[in-house]
């Protein structure tokens, strides 16, 4: 049975988590059809997610098909982010329009990249660099110092991928303004993969100590909160901790969602519930980090 997958016309956090709802009443060995004809907006967590449906369905059952926005703007970006690129070695791909990259200015920050070597990480942090540094100071007011703190940042949560997910994974990252809460121009990272999440990673040295407790929840507020990791040497592994202590710093948002359960560590300028629990189970671990423009004098949060 081939099960149709509708994609929200919002494909952000909250349109990648009814995907998962979805794609987890796909029968093992089934096919399904994931349905983005109708996105309006993505941004980087949407179009990765998207991605790591496709590859998750694929691991279960048939290759999936996927139908492309119908939408030229939409189109024009996917082109931009690369999309289409990783797309076509997950899924089916049909409709929708794909338009020249062009020149001129671009607020993507990096292009979709797999990320499976530590290799890959280097090359990232190598084609980041140098436009981190203008759209931090330009775009977000930050000081010339912050773009070898946000180099730090991003290669830390991307060796993630490679030494605790034990799978491969993606990473993008664009700005643009962010209108719902914040009214402000950000930077958006997302960093996914299809690994053995949070509470996979850190079993083996902490299950039996939590117990009972034990779940993705308690997994996420060990490492998110108390800087538990897997590793018994003091000091190693303590790379969540650092980035949640840089974006707490910056004002920023970020966000884990591993297995059924999602950690947040929600600024003033948004609403988001710090720790979401019975979330559809998806594999690996998917995080987002919202990096806001530094408010205008007089210019209060959230506003």
């Amino acid at each position: 049975m081939t099960r149709i997958i509708e994609v929200p016309g919002t494909l952000d956090q909250g349109g990648f988590d009814a995907m998962v709802a979805q794609a987890a009443e796909v029968e093992e060995g089934g096919g399904a059809i994931v349905d983005a004809s109708r996105v309006r907006f993505a941004n980087p967590f949407g179009m990765v997610g998207l991605l790591a449906i496709g590859a998750h369905l694929g691991q279960r059952g048939k290759r999936p098909q996927l139908r492309l926005p119908t939408s030229s703007e939409v189109g024009s970006y996917l082109t931009r982010m690369r999309f289409h690129e990783e797309a076509r070695r997950l899924y089916e791909v049909s409709g929708g329009t794909e338009r020249s990259r062009g020149g001129g200015e671009t607020n993507v920050l990096l292009e979709i990249t797999p990320i499976g070597s530590h290799e890959d990480v280097h090359d990232v942090i190598d084609r980041v660099q140098d436009r981190a540094g203008t759209i931090l100071k330009e775009k977000l007011g930050y000081p010339a110092t912050a773009s070898t703190h946000f180099s730090m940042m991003l290669s830390e949560v991307c060796q993630n991928i490679i030494e605790h997910a034990e799978a491969d994974g993606w990473v993008g990252i664009q700005s643009y303004k962010w209108k719902k809460t914040l009214g402000r121009e950000v930077v958006v990272i997302a960093v996914m993969d299809l690994g053995v999440g949070f509470r996979g990673s850190l079993e083996r040295e902490h299950a039996a100590h939590h117990g009972d407790r034990w779940s993705d929840a308690t997994a996420l507020e060990a490492a998110f909160l108390h800087g538990t990791t897997r590793f018994r040497d003091p000091g190693r592994g303590q790379g969540i901790k650092q980035i949640r202590a840089r974006v707490h710093r910056w004002g920023g948002k970020i966000s884990i969602r591993s297995g059924t359960a999602r950690i947040t560590d929600v600024p003033e300028w948004d609403d988001a519930p710090p720790l979401q629990t019975e979330l559809a189970r998806f594999p690996g671990s998917q995080i987002q980090i919202v990096l806001p423009a530094v408010a205008p004098l007089g210019d209060a949060a959230g506003s």
